[in-house]
């Protein structure tokens, strides 16, 4: 054989060689990261090992992505905004009391009746697979992690990095030892990372934690995956935290749908509503999957709490919609549609008066 066709040989070995370990790291990395197909009776929301939003409105594919990142535009994002830390709360609120902190992006802490709720904790820089690339924070949280009070529960509303990362659940888990409460399917993902016992719940299942005091978890429009391998195998959901001082409603991330009404029938009067605004740009993209900040204003209308709070804005760039985008888009629609729709700074807690059926209770 002549030196050319000896040359060719070995880069056509030497390609075949690269490619076929490429192959093999993406099926490594992929199964690693990948959650357990779900075994389950089928119902309105699961069938064929896959969970499924009810409506045919089905959250777009991986080509979709391809095509939005290809046509993105996105908003302007500050690199990094230093500000200092909210005060640390209170140990307890009790006597008909309820308050909620703005953490950043999904994350708030729920204080009523003596229990103290974390929803989609994250403490971590970034919210991804890989600690050196994926969306990354562009300020501090706005609470210190040492200045957390005792945490008696953490709610999941879903897998995906920017509401379950395992490192902050590790931390909690630790420091805190509280319960995890997960949609169906997301306990292998916390057993991985050495925390035993998450309680694992389908659409509208509950536990109860004390005496009148219950987590609910509730129905969301969104899908789920933790790679490219997983889709939809583990159940997302919002979740109603319940108790003598009222009801309070974590929606995590979803679409619009007549999800909210359900709930407002089922629970009545909400003290509370902790609604998403951010990542909703572009809309054709992010419609089947995230509420926009008008929606969220709607969602407010039918859900009839007595205050809402903005969550999912301003800490990790997700969408197109630039890093105030959601806050002026909300503000923008208030003026024409007033409501009690709060947003707070990060790390600002507010204590959320009654309903006036809160207010007739013992």
């Amino acid at each position: 054989m002549s030196r050319k066709g000896t040359w060719l040989r070995r880069v056509l070995v030497g390609a075949g060689v690269l490619a076929g370990v490429g192959a093999g790291a993406y099926f490594i990395v992929n199964s690693m990261l990948s959650v357990p197909t779900y075994a389950g009776a089928d119902s309105d929301h699961f069938r064929d090992g896959r969970f499924h939003n009810p409506d045919p409105d089905e959250p777009h594919g991986f080509a979709d992505f391809l095509r939005w990142k290809r046509t993105s535009e996105p908003g302007p994002w500050r690199e990094w905004t230093d500000a200092a830390p909210g005060p640390p709360p209170p140990a307890r609120v009790e006597g008909g009391g309820l308050r909620v902190t703005y953490v950043n992006h999904a994350t708030t802490l729920i204080q009523l009746d003596g229990f103290n709720v974390l929803t989609d904790p994250v403490w971590s820089e970034r919210v991804s697979p890989f600690k050196w690339a994926g969306p990354r924070r562009v300020r501090p949280p706005g609470l210190r992690f040492e200045d957390l009070p005792p945490i008696h529960a953490v709610v999941i509303s879903h897998n995906h990095y920017d509401h379950l990362d395992v490192d902050t659940l590790r931390r909690l888990n630790e420091a805190h030892a509280p319960r995890f409460f997960v949609g169906l399917g997301n306990g292998p993902v916390l057993e991985r990372a050495g925390i035993e016992g998450a309680v694992e719940l389908d659409w509208w299942q509950s536990v109860r934690l004390g005496d009148g005091f219950e987590i609910v978890n509730v129905p969301a429009r969104h899908f789920s995956g933790r790679s490219l391998r997983d889709r939809d195998r583990a159940l997302w959901c919002g979740y109603v935290v319940k108790g003598a001082s009222g009801a309070v409603y974590f929606a995590g991330d979803t679409a619009a749908g007549p999800h909210f009404e359900q709930i407002r029938d089922r629970f009545g009067p909400l003290r509370l509503a902790l609604l998403p605004i951010g990542a909703y740009l572009p809309r054709w993209f992010m419609k089947p999957v995230h509420v926009s900040p008008d929606e969220a204003v709607a969602a407010h209308e039918t859900l009839r709490p007595r205050a809402s709070v903005a969550i999912h804005f301003g800490t990790f760039p997700l969408g197109d919609d630039g890093e105030t985008q959601a806050v002026e888009d909300l503000k923008r629609t208030l003026a024409t549609k007033p409501a009690d729709f709060w947003v707070l700074d990060f790390g600002e807690g507010r204590d959320v008066p009654p309903t006036s059926q809160d207010t007739n209770q013992p």
